[in-house]
């Protein structure tokens, strides 16, 4: 893949890599002077710093296909990494896991995790940073078009890292370990920054300060194991298919409204403050619109539109198995369909209620059609949602950065998507966390032909210089 295609996630980490060296080989100017020095020096090794980030990109560093090659790629690029972050005198601790159980009884070894210490100074806030190196299977045949010296200058803030290579497949054993360190690495933690997702504009940075959460449900709906011809058993039984589509068809209505009932009553109402915020994020409905290639959303305004999609939850039917999906026809009556649904938690919703509401809705719906078939309903991942503080001194000093840097101030939104390790981070750890990404909204994260501006790219190195700068004002 090409240096344009790089995951967000990567990129964010590199360009804050890049950045500390550049601090590093800096002179000791005054406070005041800092940050155009930095700037400076960023602007004039762009081309090397582009140069650094397209030999990462060219690791395969893809942790969701179980191939012996592939995991070795990915053991390749953690010692990139720890080379690197030794390079700028950072101590660095790789975490050896176990193997991984393959379901076909094949074993892999799983990548450490790399812990990192950049500085140790009481007097100094402390700033942990998280990421992932690894990425997700990408092929060309997929729809993708292509295939300084020594330190003289003290960072503002202490700087931690933490490290995985296998976020995509589910943080193998990072919970684990944070647990394990939470009152050694990060004891003496202030904030923890996640560099991930992106802005919800193409100009305008953003900060995340919450994310809904996901709860995976399968309903099975069983006759028997075997198929049945439709020419000998249709019309004198009940068809599994014709349960599981009525099921999945009383889960939500055609304006998005979930069918549930009282899946909304554990929402907390909409905010005078919260209305305003969302009224001054930069998002251009149309555009936003042609670049979905959506013929027409179901919200005609930003407002509306934004708060459905971060303040209320949502349900997505995604498929059926077991049901016959080759091209032609084929006329079998299957004898088993698992039907597979979404809902997007909000803050506050409780998993455990939305799984009972959820069964006891389609035990309810089932039980009316007097089926002889056997239903089950299961929840498969059950994934909090995560809310932060916006007054919290960290989303202060990264408003005041931005501001800095781009001369603007930043979209304050939540996302759709679920990241669960800003919830353990902050249960765990009880420390400060906030999500600062870098991707445009153009960036098509996670689909063919991923890519970051070199603009976002390089500005947003200079963010996590202005932002450490503004974190170490505070202490």
């Amino acid at each position: 893949m090409s240096f344009w295609e790089v995951g967000e996630m990567a990129s964010s980490l590199l360009a804050l890599l890049l950045l500390l060296e550049g601090a590093m080989l800096s002179s000791s100017p005054p406070p005041s002077g800092l940050l155009e020095k930095l700037f400076q020096h960023i602007d004039l090794h762009q081309d090397e710093f582009v140069q650094t980030l397209k030999e990462w990109v060219a690791i395969e560093s893809d942790s969701i296909q179980p191939v012996p090659r592939l995991r070795r790629e990915i053991f390749r690029i953690m010692a990139l990494a720890a080379d690197r972050l030794q390079h700028l005198g950072a101590r660095v601790k790789s975490v050896d896991l176990d193997s991984q159980q393959l379901p076909d009884g094949q074993s892999l070894p799983v990548p450490p995790i790399l812990l990192a210490e950049l500085g140790d100074e009481p007097e100094k806030p402390t700033v942990c940073f998280y990421g992932h190196l690894d990425v997700q299977p990408a092929q060309q045949e997929d729809g993708w078009l292509t295939d300084p010296y020594t330190l003289t200058e003290e960072l503002p803030v202490n700087i931690k890292f933490i490290l995985e290579g296998m976020e995509e497949a589910g943080s193998v054993a990072l919970e684990e370990l944070v647990r394990k360190e939470k009152d050694s690495f990060f004891s003496n933690v202030d904030y923890i920054v996640i560099s991930d997702n992106l802005w919800i504009s193409r100009r305008t940075p953003a900060l995340i300060f919450g994310t809904r959460g996901n709860s995976y449900f399968m309903v099975e709906v069983k006759c028997r194991d075997q198929d049945f011809h439709s020419g000998t058993f249709g019309g004198i039984l009940n068809e599994p298919m014709a349960d599981l589509v009525a099921l999945l068809g009383s889960l939500v209505d055609s304006s998005g409204h979930i069918l549930i009932p009282g899946i909304y009553d554990q929402m907390t109402p909409l905010t005078e403050e919260e209305k305003k915020m969302y009224e001054t994020i930069d998002l251009d409905l149309e555009e936003y619109q042609n670049s979905s290639q959506v013929e027409k959303f179901l919200f005609d305004t930003k407002e509306e539109l934004l708060t459905h999609l971060w303040r209320y939850p949502s349900l997505s039917i995604h498929g059926i198995q077991g049901a016959f999906d080759d091209p032609g026809t084929k006329t079998v009556i299957p004898g088993r369909v698992i039907g597979k649904f979404s809902i997007r938690l909000v803050p506050h919703m409780n998993l455990s209620l939305v799984e009972k509401q959820v069964k006891q809705h389609l035990e309810a719906v089932f039980s009316r059609r007097n089926s002889s078939n056997k239903m089950a309903v299961s929840m498969v991942i059950g994934l909090h949602p995560w809310i932060a503080n916006i007054s919290d001194t960290q989303y202060l000093a990264a408003k005041r950065a931005i501001r800095t840097v781009f001369g603007v101030e930043p979209d304050m939104i939540q996302d759709g998507s679920t990241i669960p390790i800003a919830r353990t981070f902050q249960d765990i750890t009880q420390k400060s966390v906030m999500m600062l990404p870098l991707g445009a909204v153009d960036d098509g994260e996670h689909a063919q032909n991923e890519k970051i501006n070199r603009w976002n790219y390089i500005e947003g190195s200079k963010l996590f210089a202005a932002f450490f700068l503004e974190l170490s004002k505070l202490h």
